[in-house]
């Protein structure tokens, strides 16, 4: 069995995080690094009470850095600590995931072994607004554009990432939601695999707004695609 350690970067986080944290360590799961990146000091009793839940450790951002520069903190962690895993799979801290998808794409890395596996969302369910949909596609037909390579959701937070691929991940420029391009653009230049594995419906809770990328603005997106396309091959690690 695979030792594959999650990773949450978390900003100003709900309760129900804590009831989520104990439902992926029932999984496969074997370890979970929650890495707060300033949150504000009231979500500090739901920190508290992460740290304390074992097979789980809270990394601190004294303020926001971004999803990007989040991961890396626990991408450093986990080489600090030599850690014997062979994954890593990174999850959202609101709800974005359900347990039935990180459990299938937990799955599916028993036969994608290597590279990087996107867990795909789809943007045609009751959940999704028009723009949603609409700017995922866009963002995918500009990245297809760019870099002859067809991918359904470039921006999707759940990935299971081989531990073999982490040491050029934390060169990968990008402390905010770019991060997430960018690593796809690098694993393209480097020729490491990325499989595409289609989870359950987009989950957007009403009234309520999503930290962390995982549905931004398209043309931000783009703008930031086009740019890092024109920088010297060397900038993405």
């Amino acid at each position: 069995m695979k030792n594959i350690a999650a990773i949450i970067p978390a900003y100003n986080p709900q309760q129900s995080l804590i009831t989520y944290v104990h439902q992926l360590l029932a999984t496969t799961i074997t370890q979970i690094i929650i890495v707060n990146d300033g949150s504000d000091q009231k979500y500090k009793d739901i920190f508290e009470n992460l740290d304390k839940i074992e097979r789980c450790q809270v990394l601190q951002h004294d303020c926001n850095i971004g999803k990007g520069g989040a991961l890396k903190t626990a991408f450093a962690y986990i080489r600090e600590q030599q850690a014997r895993c062979h994954g890593i799979l990174t999850i959202g801290a609101h709800g974005q995931h359900t347990l039935q998808d990180v459990k299938l794409v937990l799955t599916m890395t028993k036969v994608f072994s290597e590279g990087i596996v996107l867990g795909v969302r789809n943007f045609r369910s009751t959940d999704s607004t028009f723009l949603s949909y609409w700017g995922n596609r866009a963002t995918s037909l500009f990245f297809e554009i760019l870099y002859h390579k067809k991918l359904m959701d470039t921006q999707t937070g759940l990935r299971y990432i081989s531990i073999n691929e982490l040491p050029w991940l934390m060169k990968v420029k990008g402390e905010r939601y770019d991060y997430d391009t960018n690593m796809l653009v690098a694993a393209l230049k480097r020729k490491c695999p990325v499989f595409e594995v289609e989870i359950g419906q987009l989950r957007i809770k009403k009234n309520s707004i999503i930290q962390y990328d995982e549905i931004t603005n398209a043309g931000t997106i783009i703008t930031r695609m086009l740019i890092n396309y024109l920088k010297p091959r060397n900038s993405n690690g």
